[in-house]
């Protein structure tokens, strides 16, 4: 994984970007990552190549090889089954898990409507992905605040004006 540049972000957001990059690094078989916001906008990524001309660069690896893609595919995932919750009258959804042949998608809440989906492989141990998912939650949750969103937001447009030059 290429980190993406904090240079210029605050303390929390550095933090963030650190804890992600810690997760996907640390835990075998996590391919991508994404953090996505209650609206379903990609706010941090696992995932350099976010953007559009990169993902036509590049052969495609999980969701179109994109986490954009991976963070539309977790807001779905999200807003259903906070939806069957609803209907249902269980309360709050805390995670999602879907099992495929060739792969797993993770989505646990982090806060406020804040969603972290991580996209393994068919390897990976999906309890170990649970547990270190649960501790980025427990340690994001609290700084991501209104504010930390909109700078995380601003960070990848302003990554992706600067690739499309």
């Amino acid at each position: 994984m290429t980190a993406p540049s904090t240079f210029g972000l605050s303390s929390e957001a550095r933090n963030l970007h650190w804890l992600l990059t810690n997760l996907v690094e640390e835990v075998p078989g996590i391919q991508s990552v994404a953090v996505v916001s209650s609206d379903g906008l990609l706010l941090l990524s696992s995932d350099p190549g976010h953007t559009e001309q990169s993902r036509r660069a590049r052969p495609a690896k999980g969701p179109r090889g994109s986490s954009a893609d991976l963070a539309t595919i977790v807001s779905g995932i999200g807003s259903l089954t906070v939806g069957a919750a609803r209907l249902m009258e269980f309360g709050g959804v805390k995670h999602t898990m879907v099992a495929m042949d060739e792969g797993s998608l993770f989505v646990m809440s982090i806060s406020d409507g804040s969603l972290l989906g991580v996209h393994g492989s068919a390897e990976c141990d999906m309890s170990v992905v649970a547990y270190h998912m649960a501790l980025f939650v427990g340690r994001a949750g609290h700084v991501l605040t209104p504010e930390l969103r909109s700078e995380l937001r601003k960070s990848l447009e302003a990554e992706s004006t600067r690739s499309t030059r």
